[in-house]
C-alpha cells in the first residue's frame, strides 16, 4: 500500500502535534479504494454488536503499536473518538506518520448515513463485567475493613487506583483478563488480526 498525502478533510488535532482526524465519508472512500487500513479499537464485545465492514479489530486495551503495518495509511476508530485518538497517538509515537482517527467514531459514521454491520447479541458487555467485578471487590473489602481488619481497605484502594488508571489511559487490564474468560469465547472469535491489512 502506497502512502498518500493527507486530504483537505483531515485536520490536525489541537491536543497533540501530528494527530489528524478525518471524516467518515473520506474514510469510506479510502476503504472502498483499498487505500487505508482501518482499525477498530473498541473492545471485542462492542465490535461484536456493531462494526464497520472492512475494518480490523485492535482493542486499545491490548494494542501493540509494534505489530501495526509499517507502511500505508492507518485510520483508527472507536465509539466516539476518544480511544481512537489515543491509538493514533501510540502509532505516531511508534514512528508512523500517515495516521488518522475517525471523527466521531462509529457514531459519526452512522450520523453520516453510512452502513454498519450488525453482529451477535452479547448479553453483557466486558465493561459491565468489569464494573460488577470491581464493585463486588470494593464492597467486600469495605465491609471486611469495618468488620475484620482495617487493612482490607488496601484492596479497595488498589481497585480504585486501577479504575483511575483505566479511565486516564484507556487501557483496562481487568477488561483484557475478562476477555480471556471462557464465557467470552464468542467475543474473541469475532476479532480480526491486526496483521490482516
Amino acid at each position: 500500500m502506497t502512502s498518500m498525502t493527507s486530504p483537505p478533510e483531515s485536520k490536525t488535532s489541537p491536543s497533540a502535534p501530528g494527530l489528524r482526524e478525518v471524516d467518515a465519508t473520506q474514510v469510506k472512500a479510502w476503504l472502498d479504494a483499498g487505500q487505508a487500513c482501518v482499525f477498530d479499537v473498541r473492545e471485542l464485545d462492542e465490535r461484536a454488536r456493531e462494526s464497520i465492514s472492512g475494518t480490523l479489530a485492535a482493542p486499545l486495551s491490548r494494542l501493540d503499536a509494534s505489530i501495526l503495518p509499517t507502511s500505508g495509511r492507518l485510520v483508527f476508530h472507536c465509539k466516539s473518538g476518544t480511544r481512537s485518538r489515543e491509538a493514533a497517538a501510540r502509532a505516531l509515537a511508534g514512528g508512523r506518520t500517515d495516521v488518522f482517527f475517525l471523527k466521531g467514531g462509529i457514531e459519526g459514521w452512522r450520523d453520516a448515513g453510512l452502513p454498519v454491520s450488525k453482529g451477535i447479541k452479547v448479553p453483557i458487555s466486558i465493561m459491565r463485567q468489569v464494573q460488577i467485578v470491581v464493585g463486588s471487590v470494593v464492597l467486600a473489602c469495605s465491609v471486611l475493613a469495618f468488620t475484620v481488619s482495617p487493612y482490607f481497605i488496601g484492596g479497595a484502594a488498589f481497585f480504585g487506583a486501577g479504575l483511575i488508571f483505566a479511565g486516564t489511559t484507556g487501557m483496562c487490564g481487568m477488561a483484557a483478563v475478562l476477555g480471556l474468560m471462557p464465557w467470552n469465547k464468542s467475543l474473541r472469535a469475532c476479532g480480526d488480526s491486526c496483521s490482516g491489512c
